[in-house]
């Protein structure tokens, strides 16, 4: 039953004959039905879908790429972005909320670092995604 009265059902079929091609489909190939993925929730979708938007920032993506590399203190990741330390610090701020980075405190210095490999991976893949499609 859909969550949304406007959202449809998608009903995938189970067995090849119901399908509207004649070609085997990959997930009919596996006779264990336990490993068939699942269409996303439509609540995880739409987590997915906040989570990659507060991704989709210039300047959040800037961060990141020095993050990717090694940790960094608020004021050298604002000169090497060309920012403010308080607009950088607010961007920051986001980036802790969504838990794509973390920080230590040595000092009167706060240094930030992605949070794990899960966001290093994530960015590594739409870098390589991207450098692809440039011919």
């Amino acid at each position: 039953m859909p969550d949304h009265p406007d959202e449809q059902t998608l009903e995938i079929p189970d067995h090849g004959e119901d399908a509207c091609c004649d070609l085997p489909h990959l997930s009919h190939a596996n006779s264990d039905k336990s490993l068939r993925q699942q269409p996303l929730s439509s609540e995880k979708a739409q987590r997915m879908a906040e989570f990659i938007g507060f991704m989709a920032d210039p300047n959040r993506l800037r961060i990141l790429s020095i993050l990717a590399q090694q940790e960094m203190c608020v004021g050298d990741l604002a000169v090497a972005v060309g920012m403010n330390e308080s607009a950088v610090s607010h961007q920051l701020r986001t980036l802790r909320t969504i838990r794509l980075v973390s920080s230590r405190k040595q000092g009167r210095h706060v240094f930030y670092r992605l949070q794990d490999h899960h966001v290093f991976n994530f960015y590594q893949a739409v870098i390589e995604h991207l450098d692809e499609l440039d011919p």
